[in-house]
């Protein structure tokens, strides 16, 4: 599958689209500097040059499935938490079904579903987080929601806790290469379509997630 990624440059994106070309998919890195351009295309990828905060409806073109894994990041404010985690989330919904782009897998966070109750220092997160999930849940697109716990630079472990959102399950850590593991996984696993999956790492073996 050709699969767009958004935020492919960021710490969960790198690791996606390494782990889609080992499972013989054909990732597009979508990144919006030049110098992360040629990044990706001196390592053989393929990347296009797009912004989240401008027109970037070119890069869909004869696509199959998008993946969004961006994020503004700890060191901005509330207002580009909202334009890039939510509102950039929303318009890249928009135009996969624009485009008749089916497939969506979308990186959230554990604890997105319960915004008002957060501290202040993350409620504008989570919320942003929040409303990208339910705009998701209620578009024409196939989606996955996976709403990881805290993400760490530790070494994949391979293992994971995976549970459906009704789950309740104790907010955890998880690397961000299991992250990109599991959603690698699931894109083409027609069982994680349309649902809401809480991600931290645990005992079960990517590999056998649904078993």
């Amino acid at each position: 599958m050709r699969v767009l990624v958004i935020g492919a440059n960021g710490g969960v994106g790198r690791h996606i689209v390494t782990k889609l070309r080992a499972e013989g998919h054909e990732p597009i890195a979508m990144v919006r500097k030049e110098s992360q351009l040629s990044d990706f295309e001196k390592n053989g990828w393929k990347a296009v040059l797009a912004d989240l905060e401008s027109d970037f409806e070119s890069v869909f073109n004869q696509i199959d499935a998008v993946i969004f894994a961006a994020g503004s990041g700890s060191n901005t404010g509330a207002d580009k938490t909202i334009i890039i985690d939510q509102e950039g989330a929303i318009a890249a919904m928009h135009l996969a079904q624009k485009h008749s782009i089916k497939r969506f897998l979308l990186l959230s966070s554990m604890g997105a579903d319960q915004s008002k109750e957060a501290p202040d220092s993350i409620k504008h997160y989570l919320y942003a987080k929040h409303r990208a999930d339910e705009y998701l849940k209620q578009s024409r697109l196939a989606y996955t929601i996976i709403r990881a716990g805290y993400l760490t630079n530790e070494e994949e472990k391979g293992t994971v806790t995976l549970q459906d959102e009704e789950n309740e399950i104790e907010i955890d850590s998880v690397t961000r290469s299991d992250v990109a593991a599991v959603m690698s996984a699931l894109l083409t696993d027609e069982r994680a379509q349309y649902k809401v999956l809480q991600l931290t790492n645990g005992k079960t073996p990517i590999s056998n997630l649904f078993q």
